[in-house]
This record gives C-alpha cells, structure tokens and sequence, in this order.
C-alpha cells in the first residue's frame, strides 16, 4: 500500500527537477523588470535563465543558447515582439509566452495567432506568472521518448545503453547528457557551447576539446562507421546534429 505513493512522490519529483532545469529566455528593454522576473524565477527553483534587451540579443541568445522557453515583450528598441516571435518560428520550436504591458485584445489575438502559447499582461503576480510557465513547461516537455532508433542502433536513455547488433554498450554520464541534449534538438544544430553547458554546467568555457573527445566515443558506439558518421553529424563552426528516423 506504500509503493504507490511512493512511486508518484518519486515521478512528481523526477518531473519537477525536469521543469526547473529547463532553459528560460527572458526578453524585455525594462532592465528593473528583468530583474525582477529573474529573482522571481530562482527563488521558484529556476537556475537556468538568460535575459536580453532587443531583438538583436535575443535571436543571438536563441541561436547560441537554444531556450527551452521565450518570454517575450511586445514593445523593444529594435523592433516588437510579434515580428521577433516570426523570426524565433525560423530557428526553434520552443513555446513562447508574451510578457507586456499591451493588454488590448487584438495584441492577444495576434499573439496566440502567430503561435504564442500563452499571453500575460503587466501588471502581473508573481505566482501567476510561475504557474503559467510551469504550465507551458510541462506541456511542452512531458514525453521524452525513452528509446531512440539511430540508423546503426537504439539508444535507451532509460538504462543509459547503446544496443547496436548483439551489443549493450553502456554510456557514460557525460555521453548520456550530450545524447539527451542533442536528442531534445533533433534534426537542428546544438551548438558547441551548448553541449559544454549540458555536460559541465553553467561555466562551459575551457571544455570544447572535451567536448570533441567525447563526440568521438560517442560515435563509436552509436555509428556503424564512426570515421563516417550519418546519425551524429557535425556543422563545422557551429556545432552537432542528431539525425533520428523521427519526425520532430
């Protein structure tokens, strides 16, 4: 009678440390505001959250950082949020959540038509506000495939192994975390700094030879011919892809 709950304890909680790690892209010209949102997050467990003022920062922060959500303005310096929201629709599929002051409802509705996912007016509250991006977080994230068909073998994240053939080969800790983070972007380029940070944390710098190391052991074991790769393809001066059978 005890297992039960104890097993639901254990997924709520596996379920709330996948919502926490989750990368937040914070983007609005009101600095004060920034920081605000910014102490608001980590004191809710958030630990991985960038900001940017313009829409120039923020498609620079999006290619270099890959978020796993945009929280946009509508008003920037440089442009508006519902012409940086059609740019963002060009290089990721991470949901997008309007953080403004323009509250009429035809912003809203041209909003939700050009994809936001959710749409909040200044002033808000604090705990709205969490509540709306645990939403969307949990929405968007809450299936992540266990096992992954490459075109030499099966990657089974659930007991970190590579099956290729007869094979089992076990993944390192290291190998696991650049497999998951360029399975979570497969079909798109992950760029060197962002494998860095899913495998060393937030200070990546200094670890791009590494990096290649452990690509290269990597493609040993998931690559029929690993001095020819098809399913683990690099993009000289930008980063990796994960080529799947999946369609994402």
């Amino acid at each position: 009678m005890i297992v039960l709950p104890m097993i639901i304890e254990q997924r709520n909680k596996q379920e709330w440390i996948a919502v926490k790690n989750k990368k937040i892209l914070l983007v609005d010209d009101e600095e004060q505001l920034l920081d605000m949102v910014v102490s608001i997050l980590k004191q809710d467990g958030y630990t991985r959250i960038r900001t940017a003022v313009s829409v120039k920062e923020a498609l620079e922060a999006v290619r270099d950082w890959q978020p796993h959500l945009c929280v946009l303005d509508v008003m920037l310096p440089d442009g508006d949020g519902f012409a940086l929201l059609t740019k963002l629709r060009e290089m990721t599929d991470a949901p997008v959540l309007f953080l403004t002051a323009r509250g009429e409802e035809e912003d809203k509705f041209r909003g939700f038509g050009l994809g936001a996912d959710d749409y909040v007016v200044k002033p808000f509250l604090p705990r709205e506000l969490l509540f709306r991006i645990a939403a969307i977080l949990r929405r968007s994230y809450k299936e992540e495939a266990s096992k992954v068909r490459l075109a030499a073998c099966e990657v089974d994240f659930e007991r970190a192994e590579v099956l290729r053939g007869d094979q089992t080969l076990p993944l390192t800790a290291k190998e696991y975390e650049l497999l998951k983070a360029l399975y979570r972007n497969a079909g798109r380029i992950v760029t060197i700094d962002s494998l860095c940070e899913a495998a060393w944390g937030e200070n990546p710098y200094g670890y791009e030879n590494s990096l290649m190391a452990h690509i290269r052991r990597i493609r040993e074991k998931i690559e029929e011919n690993p001095s020819k790769p098809v399913s683990l393809l690099t993009v000289k001066g930008l980063g990796y892809k994960l080529v799947t059978g999946e369609k994402r």
